[in-house]
């Protein structure tokens, strides 16, 4: 645990969410199942195998004594435990301080919702800050990005819906089977006084292309998807259902950017199944992760694929 505990010596002073501390990554031997995540005024401590309570003490005193050394005179530190190993009780546990009623956090100045105090997933992934960055950047690079339309399925909290129309994109449309979680992203589109012109459809995907269809086409279209969520998505078998609609969606010169959160899938994965369902996509890029999630093999670690529908001429 002495990695982790440094890593915290080091820490500076949070201000946006981001990660700390990445065991998962496989870079620190003894910390692969902790994770060390700043949602600021909250410190996330997360552990997929069982802590004892003199190893949570230790962490607890290395956290106070390095906010005192950062943090702003008279703020107090506040941070939970979140136990992931099978069987446990999934609820955060509040070791030190309290969590807001309304939490909210930022991100490359953006403002985003995230619920702490419930459930496994917080409202916004920090390994996926690379991907929002690169949408900001095709989006505010458009001779007009005021007639961009986007397109995200699996939007979640619609955080890539956000930072696009930050950037200045037309409009938005957000699909997601959850009514949950597209609540919480127009309050995040709210939020940043970016609503008009986001869209929000609480849908299976799979049963609404027409609609997906008719709001086309798209200059972007994101597909970050679960890799595996029993009767909504299984990528091995359910990846191929989507690729193979793009190049319909895309407008010539569009961009898909196709993301894949499964260690057991790399990018060999994504690029066959566009080989083989929309053979005309041109590969661009990889987007590289966040330097805080640095892995041993980054074929296990998040795939963030960039696409493009060729121009008209391409042919010619």
């Amino acid at each position: 645990m002495q990695a982790l505990l440094d890593a915290i010596a080091a820490m500076p002073y949070p201000t946006d969410a981001t990660r700390i501390f990445h065991g998962r990554g496989g870079r620190f031997p003894g910390c692969e199942q902790i994770s060390l995540d700043a949602y600021p005024p909250v410190i996330v401590l997360t552990s997929f195998a069982p802590m004892d309570e003199p190893q949570l003490a230790a962490i607890g005193a290395a956290l106070e004594a390095r906010w005192q050394q950062v943090a702003p005179a008279g703020e107090s530190l506040n941070w939970v435990f979140q136990s992931r190993n099978v069987g446990a009780n999934v609820e955060p546990r509040i070791m030190a301080g309290t969590i807001p009623e309304q939490h909210v956090v930022t991100e490359n100045g953006a403002r985003y919702q995230v619920h702490i105090a419930r459930g496994q997933n917080h409202g916004l992934f920090l390994d996926m800050a690379a991907g929002r960055e690169w949408v900001r950047r095709l989006v505010e690079a458009h001779p007009q990005p005021q007639r961009m339309r986007v397109l995200n399925l699996f939007a979640y909290t619609c955080a890539f819906s956000v930072v696009a129309k930050r950037a200045g994109a037309g409009q938005v449309l957000n699909m997601d089977m959850s009514k949950g979680a597209l609540t919480v992203g127009q309050q995040n589109h709210q939020l940043n006084g970016v609503k008009a012109g986001a869209s929000f459809a609480a849908h299976d995907i799979f049963s609404s292309w027409g609609k997906i269809g008719r709001g086309g086409p798209y200059d972007l279209i994101v597909v970050d998807p679960p890799s595996y969520q029993k009767g909504s998505f299984v990528a091995t078998k359910d990846y191929a259902r989507l690729v193979r609609r793009l190049s319909d969606l895309l407008l010539p010169g569009g961009h898909a950017l196709l993301c894949l959160n499964a260690p057991e899938l790399g990018t060999d994965f994504l690029k066959a199944q566009v080989a083989e369902s929309a053979p005309a996509l041109q590969f661009v890029e990889r987007v590289a992760n966040p330097p805080q999630f640095a892995d041993v093999d980054e074929e296990r670690s998040l795939k963030v694929l960039v696409y493009r529908e060729p121009l008209l001429d391409a042919a010619i």
